[in-house]
Parts: C-alpha cells; structure tokens; sequence
C-alpha cells in the first residue's frame, strides 16, 4: 500500500458504536438517578458504570484495530462531557454535590473541547497522561457520590482531587496550544 493511501474505515465500527451507546444511556443514568430509592440508586450506578467502561473499551479498540474516524474524534469528547456533565449537573440538582465544583469543572471540559476543535486546523494534542488521571478521577468521585453511604470526608477528598487535577490539566492544555500555535505561525513565516 503507497504512503498516502489509507483504508477507509466506516465510521459503523465497534469502536464508534461503543460511543453512541454511551451517548444513549446517559438520559437512563438521568431517570435512575431521579428515581427515589436506593435500588434506583444502585441502578444509576450501574448504568454509570457500563457507560465509563465504553469509554475506555471504544478507544482501546479504535487505536488497536485502526478503527479511528473523523466521527469518532468528534462524538467520543461529546459522549465523554454528556456522560460526566450529567453527572456533576444531576448531583447538584439533587444537592449533594455543590454547584461551583460542576461549574469549575464542566467550564474546563466545555472550554477544552472547544479549544481542541478551533486546534484542529493545526495539529490534534495529544491527551495527556495527567488528562487520564484526571477522567480516572472524575469517575471515581462521581462513583463515591452515587454509591449510599460513603463518608462525605472520602467523597470530598477524591473530588477535591479530581478538582485540582481537572484545573491543571486545563491549564497546561491551554500552555501546550498556545506553543502549538506559535509554532504554526513560524512554519508559515507569519
């Protein structure tokens, strides 16, 4: 096969599938979330579950398999922000997480993604290992708030985490496109 040809790939792949399937059971970890009782509870856990397993499992198979698409690139971060947005939004519907950590953290995500989009044109950066610690911990948190029963303390140190982490790696994202696009401008000698 020549360099510049590729296989083309349909964007019908188990990778993408995986995403879209994230996509659909984020409004059913909604209504299990907003259902009284514990048993909804544990349902919402488990819907929450499954969808974070997508996650891991849609991009492992694309890198893997060669199964990336331009769909792909564009609804896994969408599918990523619904599955974690949802979240943070609903605990603090339900006021056990506080609103200003759902704005802090949903304002970096959403702030990100856009700033990957308008980067596109350039180059993709690529995610960081502390961006991975940063989803392992958001889900980690969001898991500690859905299950019944864990101490605020616990549920409030892994957040506090994950709210660091999250602010750092934007910060650092942010740096690291700045000199993406310093360098893009000195290669087309502006």
């Amino acid at each position: 096969m020549k360099k510049d040809e590729r296989r083309a790939v349909s964007p019908w792949n188990i990778a993408n599938i995986l995403t879209v399937l994230r996509l659909v059971l984020v409004p059913f970890f909604v209504i299990c979330l907003f259902l009284p009782g514990t048993g909804w509870r544990i349902a919402a856990l488990a819907v929450f579950g499954v969808a974070s397993l997508t996650d891991h499992l849609d991009g492992e198979l694309a890198r893997r398999y060669g199964l990336i698409t331009d769909f792909g690139k564009i609804a896994d971060p969408i599918a990523d922000k619904a599955l974690t947005g949802a979240a943070l939004v609903c605990l603090s519907v339900l006021q056990e997480l506080p609103w200003w950590v759902t704005v802090v953290i949903l304002g970096r995500e959403l702030g990100i993604t856009a700033l990957r989009f308008v980067l596109l044109r350039h180059a993709v950066i690529p995610a960081s290992y502390g961006g991975k610690v940063k989803t392992v911990l958001q889900i980690a948190a969001i898991v500690l708030y859905l299950l019944p029963m864990v101490p605020d303390v616990l549920r409030w140190v892994v957040m506090g985490a994950a709210l660091v982490v999250t602010v750092l790696t934007g910060a650092d994202y942010v740096f690291r496109a700045i000199r993406l696009r310093k360098v893009a401008r000195r290669a087309r000698g502006e």
